[in-house]
C-alpha cells in the first residue's frame, strides 16, 4: 500500500468516526463525503447503539437459562437494531412528506437532513427503507420458524409503534404519546423480544429487568423534544414536553434519570437482576454532572466545538445514558461471573 493509499484509508477511517461520534460528516462539502460516510449520517447510525445496549441487556439476562440458543440470540440483536434504523429513515421520510421536517427544523440544524440537504435523494431513501424491513422481515421469518408465534407478535407491535410514532393517521409524536412509544419499544418490545428469542419463554422478572434502560432512552427523547419546544409548538406537535412546558419537562426528564437507578435497585432486590448491576451508581458522578444544566435554560448560543446545536439537553442525556447503559451491562456481565464463581465454589 503506497503512502496516499494508507493516507486515504486513515481519512475515511477519521471521517466515520466522526460521523458515528456527532451524527454529523466532517467539516467540508456534502458532496465529497464517502459512501460509508453518507449513509452513517443518513441512517443516524450514532444512536443506534441505544439499540445495541438494549440486545445486550436481553443477551446477558438470558445467559445460563435452559433453552438459550446463541444463533437466534445474535440473530435478534441484528433484528432490533435493522429495525432501529428502518425506524430513522422512515422517521426522515414520513415528516419531510408531512412539511414538519424543513431546512429551518432542528432536524435540518442538528446534522444534514438526508434529503433537504441533497445526501441522499427521496427514492435512494424509499429503497433504503424497503431494503432494511425487507432484511428485518427475513429475520423474523427465520426466528418466528424457531420459537413461534410470540415472536411475531413482538416484532409486529415493535414496528407498528415505529411507524406509528410519525406516520399517519396516529402519528404518536404529535399527540403526546411519542415518549411512552419509546419506553415501550426500547424496553418491554425490545428487552423481552430478544430474550424470548433466545430462549423460547419470557417472564415478569425480564419485564421488570426491560424498563431502567427503557427510561434512560425514553429521557434522551424527552431531551430532544424539549430542545424543540420553539419548533414544535407551533406547528401544533405536542410532545411531552411542548404539553408540560420547558420547566417542567426538564424536571420530568431528571425524574426519569434518577427512576433508572431506582429501578435497576428494586430489580436486584427482587432477583430480577444480579447484584453487580448496582456498578451503575458509578454512573451518578455523571448525572450529578449535568443535573445543574437541567435546572436552567439552555444557553442562547452553541458552546465551543457542539456539533449537534441547537439540541442541548437531548446531548446532555444521551451522554449520562451512554455511561449508565454501558455501567448496566458491564454489571450484568459481572453477575454471570459471579455467578459462575459460586457454582465452582
Amino acid at each position: 500500500m503506497t503512502e496516499a493509499e494508507r493516507g486515504s484509508s486513515s481519512s475515511r477511517l477519521a471521517s466515520w468516526a466522526y460521523a458515528l461520534r456527532t451524527t454529523n460528516p466532517p467539516p467540508g462539502p456534502l458532496d465529497r463525503i464517502d459512501a460509508v460516510t453518507r449513509w452513517i449520517v443518513v441512517g443516524r447510525a450514532a444512536v443506534l447503539p441505544m439499540t445495541l445496549v438494549a440486545g445486550l441487556v436481553a443477551a446477558l439476562l438470558a445467559v445460563g437459562q435452559p433453552g438459550l440458543d446463541w444463533r437466534w440470540l445474535v440473530l435478534a440483536i441484528v433484528g432490533i437494531t435493522l429495525a432501529h434504523l428502518a425506524n430513522n429513515l422512515m422517521n426522515d421520510l414520513y415528516d419531510t412528506r408531512a412539511g414538519s421536517d424543513s431546512a429551518g427544523y432542528p432536524r435540518a440544524l442538528y446534522a444534514p437532513h438526508p434529503i433537504l440537504s441533497g445526501l441522499v435523494t427521496r427514492r435512494a431513501l424509499v429503497l433504503a427503507v424497503l431494503g432494511v424491513n425487507a432484511a428485518d422481515l427475513v429475520i423474523l421469518v427465520v426466528l418466528a420458524l424457531a420459537r413461534g408465534w410470540p415472536v411475531v407478535a413482538f416484532a409486529l407491535a415493535g414496528f407498528l409503534l415505529s411507524v406509528a410514532y410519525t406516520a399517519p393517521p396516529l402519528r404518536l409524536k404529535k399527540r403526546g404519546l411519542g415518549e411512552p412509544d419509546v419506553l415501550v419499544v426500547w424496553g418491554p418490545l425490545m428487552v423481552c423480544g430478544t430474550y424470548y428469542s433466545a430462549v423460547g419463554q419470557v417472564g415478569w422478572p425480564v419485564l421488570l429487568a426491560s424498563l431502567p434502560y427503557g427510561l434512560l432512552c425514553v429521557a434522551v427523547l424527552m431531551g430532544k423534544h424539549i430542545d424543540k419546544i420553539p419548533y414544535d409548538e407551533p406547528l401544533g406537535i405536542r410532545t411531552v414536553p411542548v404539553l408540560l412546558g420547558q420547566r417542567r419537562a426538564r424536571a420530568a426528564t431528571l425524574g426519569l434519570m434518577i427512576g433508572f437507578y431506582l429501578l435497576v435497585g428494586v430489580s436486584v432486590l427482587v432477583g430480577a437482576m444480579p447484584w453487580p448491576a448496582l456498578l451503575v451508581v458509578l454512573a451518578l458522578p455523571r448525572l450529578i454532572k449535568v443535573w445543574p444544566y437541567f435546572r436552567r435554560p439552555p444557553p442562547e448560543e452553541p458552546p465551543k466545538n457542539f456539533p449537534v446545536w441547537p439540541l442541548w439537553y437531548a446531548a446532555l442525556a444521551w451522554v449520562h445514558t451512554r455511561q449508565a447503559g454501558l455501567l448496566l451491562v458491564l454489571g450484568l456481565a459481572l453477575g454471570i461471573l459471579a455467578r459462575q464463581w459460586h457454582v465452582l465454589s
